[in-house]
């Protein structure tokens, strides 16, 4: 089963692939998304990493919550599921 991480306060030029290297370090990233705007593409200061198993993502969590990516200071949580 995979796990989702939310990861906010991102800066507004992090993209996709900015993500994937970030959380690499830490175990095998099945996929990594900065969540855009629809009409205007862009940013919107948050995004999702989604790793294989739990051990991986509580290792990311510990090591990058409150960690610097270009310049901001990131969070990293587990994600909650959608209402």
């Amino acid at each position: 089963m995979s796990i989702k991480l939310f990861v906010g306060s991102l800066p507004w030029s992090a993209n996709d692939e900015d993500l994937q290297k970030a959380f690499a370090a830490h175990g095998k990233v099945l996929s990594a998304k900065v969540v855009t705007d629809k009409e205007t593409r862009r940013s919107r200061g948050f995004g999702f990493v989604e790793y294989e198993n739990e051990t991986e993502a509580t290792a990311a969590i510990q090591a990058l919550n409150g960690s610097e990516l270009k310049g901001r200071n990131i969070i990293v949580s587990e994600a909650k599921p959608k209402k």
